[in-house]
C-alpha cells in the first residue's frame, strides 16, 4: 500500500464520510477563517456552530486539536511561539501531527499558512510519509491519495490582522513543492532501505533512474577504476565488500553559467566500522550512513526541475564499510585523490576519507569554486548540535549565517560550529604520513575536526566557498528517516534558482564571497 501526495493551492469540495479532513494551522490563522469559507469540505456534517466552538476551544501547548465530526473531520492547532533556533513554519510539528491524524485512505489535509512557510510546510507532510515498507499487513493493499491543500494567509501590515484569499500558490510554485515533496521521500526510502537491497549496484541504479528524470547520463567510475585513477579514499574503504565502491557524477551545464557549484554526498551504504568494528548497539541503524548521498542525490533533481541557472554537480561516494580480507587495517597508509598521504589509525572514520577524494574530485576535475559536502558524519554532531540542527562549518562567515537562515525557512534547521584550523588540525598529525584520519584527543572539537579533515584536501587556502553539513542526527527520527536535506540545499542556493518561490526563501540574492 502507498500514499501518493497530490498538492493543490485551492478547496476542493469534499464529504468528509468519504473522504477525511484535517484542517492545520496557526492559531490565528485558523481564526480568521470563516466557517463559509470551509464549508465546502464538510458537506453538511459540521454546522458553524460547532466550528465556531472547537476554534475556541483550542489552546495549543505545543499543539492541540478537537474533533468537528467523528474522527473524520479534525482541527489542529500548531504551536503559538518560536525561538529564533527554530522554524516559523513549526515543520516537525506538521509532521507530528499529520503522523498522527491521518487515516491512510483517500482524504484531504488542509493546510493554512503564510506565502514564507508554504514550501516549509508542504516538505513537512511529505516526511510524515516514508516509502519503504516490508510490512506483510500493507502487501494487496490498494493505494490512498492524500491531497493537501496549501491555503495561503496573509497579514495586514496596517492592522496585524490575518486574512485568506489574498494570494494563491501559483503553479510553478506548487510543482515546487510537488517536486520537493517527491525528493524527500524518495531520499527517505533510499536510507531506510537496508543494504541487503541498497547496496553500492542499487544505489548506483538509483542514481540512473533520477538521471532518466532529468535526462543527465552519470559519470560512474567503480572498482578497479578508482584505484588506478588514484582514489585511495573511496577505494580503501569499500574494497573489502561484495558490491564495489563507486564515485558517481550528475552534472547540470545550462548556457550561460558563470559559476560551478558541487555538491558532495558521504554514501555508505552500511558501515559495520570495518576491522575497528561497530559494537552490537552501535551497528544497527548503520544503513542510513548513506543519508548525505540521498539527500543530495534528490536535492539535484529539484535544483534541476526547478531551473539551476549555474553549473551545479552531484558528485556521490558510494562504498560499504565491511569487514573481509581485503578489509583496509588500522596502520594502513593510502595516498588519496588530492596526492596526500593518510595513516589509518581508525577503519571507523571512514567518511572522511571517501568525502576527501569527493571534494578533491570536485576541485581538481570540475574546476568547482563552491563545494559543499553533506553527510551523517560524526556522533559528535548530535552532541553540538542536537537532534533537529545539522552542523555547520565553513571558510565564510557569511555563508555560517546564511545556512541558518536557510534552514530556519526551509524547516531543516542548521548551527554553525567551530571553524579554527589553525588549532584543531593537529589532532591528526602523524609521524609517517601527511595526517591520521581520526583525532588524538576525542574531546577537542570532535564534529569540526572530522570537517576539517575533508577540507583539508581541497586546501585550507581554498579561495572559494566550502561548507560541511554534518546531519548526524536530523537524518533520522525515531528509526525513520527524514529525508533531511533536500530543502537546506535547493534553500541555501535558491539565488541561483529560476523557480521565485526559491529565489524568495534564499537567505541571499547573490553569492557574495567573504
Amino acid at each position: 500500500m502507498g500514499v501518493h501526495l497530490k498538492y493543490k493551492g485551492q478547496l476542493e469540495k469534499s464529504d468528509p464520510r468519504e473522504a477525511p479532513v484535517t484542517i492545520i494551522g496557526n492559531i490565528e490563522h485558523l481564526k480568521s477563517v470563516p466557517f463559509s469559507f470551509l464549508q465546502p469540505k464538510f458537506g453538511n456534517r459540521v454546522s458553524e456552530e460547532i466550528y465556531d466552538s472547537a476554534i475556541v476551544s483550542l489552546h495549543p501547548s505545543p499543539t492541540d486539536s478537537c474533533p468537528l465530526y467523528l474522527n473524520l473531520a479534525t482541527v489542529i492547532a500548531l504551536p503559538k511561539s518560536c525561538s529564533r533556533s527554530n522554524t516559523p513554519s513549526h515543520s516537525h510539528s506538521i509532521t507530528k501531527v499529520v503522523k498522527s491524524s491521518v487515516n491512510m485512505v483517500n482524504e484531504y489535509i488542509v493546510l493554512f499558512c503564510e506565502k514564507k512557510d508554504a514550501f516549509a510546510s508542504g516538505c513537512a507532510v511529505a516526511r510524515a510519509f516514508p516509502l519503504y515498507t516490508r510490512k506483510s499487513s500493507s502487501l494487496g493493499k490498494e493505494d490512498s491519495t492524500l491531497t493537501i491543500e496549501v491555503i495561503l494567509v496573509s497579514q495586514c501590515p496596517k492592522t496585524g490582522e490575518f486574512k485568506i484569499g489574498q494570494e494563491e500558490l501559483s503553479t510553478s510554485e506548487l510543482d515546487l513543492i510537488q517536486n520537493a515533496a517527491f525528493a524527500i521521500r524518495n531520499t527517505a526510502k533510499i536510507v531506510d532501505t537496508p543494504c541487503n537491497v541498497m547496496h553500492t549496484d542499487q544505489f548506483v541504479e538509483e542514481i540512473k533512474e533520477i538521471g532518466k528524470l532529468l535526462g543527465i547520463t552519470p559519470k560512474i567510475i567503480r572498482d578497479d577504476e578508482l584505484r588506478h585513477g588514484g582514489f585511495g579514499g573511496i577505494y580503501s574503504v569499500g574494497q573489502a565488500a561484495i558490491h564495489p565502491p563507486a564515485l558517481v557524477i550528475l552534472s547540470h551545464e545550462p548556457t550561460g553559467a558563470t559559476e560551478t557549484v558541487a555538491w558532495v554526498g558521504k554514501g555508505i551504504v552500511y558501515d559495520t566500522g570495518g576491522l575497528s568494528i561497530k559494537s552490537k548497539t552501535q551497528m544497527p541503524s548503520m544503513k542510513g550512513d548513506c543519508g548525505g548521498a540521498a539527500a543530495i542525490l534528490n536535492a539535484f533533481y529539484v535544483a534541476v526541475k526547478a531551473g539551476f541557472k549555474e553549473n551545479l554537480h552531484a558528485v556521490l561516494c558510494l562504498a560499504e564499510n565491511s569487514v573481509g580480507p581485503l578489509s583496509t587495517r588500522p596502520d594502513d597508509v593510502i595516498t588519496m585523490y588530492s596526492g596526500k598521504s593518510v595513516e589509518v589509525n581508525n577503519t571507523d572514520a571512514e567518511g572522511r576519507l571517501v568525502l576527501g577524494d569527493g571534494v578533491a574530485y570536485a576541485k581538481k576535475d570540475l574546476g568547482a569554486s563552491i563545494i559543499v559536502d553533506m553527510a551523517t558524519l560524526t556522533g559528535a554532531q548530535g552532541i553540538a548540535t542536537g537532534k533537529y540542527h545539522a552542523a555547520i562549518l565553513t571558510n565564510s562567515e557569511a555563508w555560517e549565517g546564511y545556512a541558518r537562515k536557510a534552514g530556519n525557512a526551509c524547516g531543516e534547521l542548521t548551527f554553525p560550529i567551530v571553524f579554527a584550523p589553525e588549532l584543531h588540525f593537529s589532532q591528526f598529525n602523524s609521524p609517517i604520513a601527511d595526517m591520521k584520519n581520526s583525532v588524538a584527543d576525542r574531546e577537542n572539537a570532535l564534529a569540526s575536526c572530522a570537517g576539517l579533515f575533508i577540507m583539508s584536501h581541497i586546501g585550507f587556502d581554498f579561495p572559494g566557498l566550502f561548507v560541511h553539513i554534518d546531519m548526524a542526527s536530523p537524518v533520522s527520527i525515531s528509526e525513520r528517516a527524514t529525508g533531511y536535506g533536500v530543502g537546506l540545499l535547493n534553500t541555501m542556493f535558491g539565488h541561483y534558482s529560476s523557480n521565485e518561490m526559491l529565489k524568495s526563501l534564499s537567505p541571499i540574492t547573490e553569492y557574495l564571497p567573504d
